[in-house]
């Protein structure tokens, strides 16, 4: 069983700059990747980055250049710089990770409870 907690959400001015984090604990082994969601009201919940076990990352289009994906292995935290905000950036995050627990082979994806972002004047 592991636990992801994500911080970091709140009301931000367009153009202003977050940085959500998200932290697993629990029974985990090794983690493969983890990522980052979002979902706004009445959309689909869509990827917004997602970063490797090897630190291999990825955006989607309408992020990319403006938030980052990192992480802190020793912490087992992933973390999203979100830069240049825009009123479409609204969502709840959510944090996503796959992890093997007890074996080698066998992979679990687990989520957060996800925090809210909004971006406002």
């Amino acid at each position: 069983q592991v636990q992801l907690v994500e911080s970091g959400g709140g009301l931000v001015q367009p153009g202003g700059s977050l940085r959500l984090s998200c932290a697993a604990s629990g029974s985990i082994f090794s983690i493969n990747a983890m990522g980052w969601y979002r979902q706004a009201p009445g959309k689909q919940r869509e990827l917004v980055a997602h970063i490797t076990s090897g630190g291999i990352t990825d955006y989607a289009d309408s992020v990319r250049g403006r938030f980052t994906i990192s992480r802190d292995n020793a912490k087992n935290t992933v973390y999203l710089q979100m830069n240049n905000l825009r009123p479409e950036d609204t969502a709840v995050y959510y944090c996503k990770g796959w992890f093997r627990e007890d074996s080698g082979y066998s992979v679990s994806d687990y989520w957060g409870q996800g925090t809210q972002v909004t971006v406002s004047s």
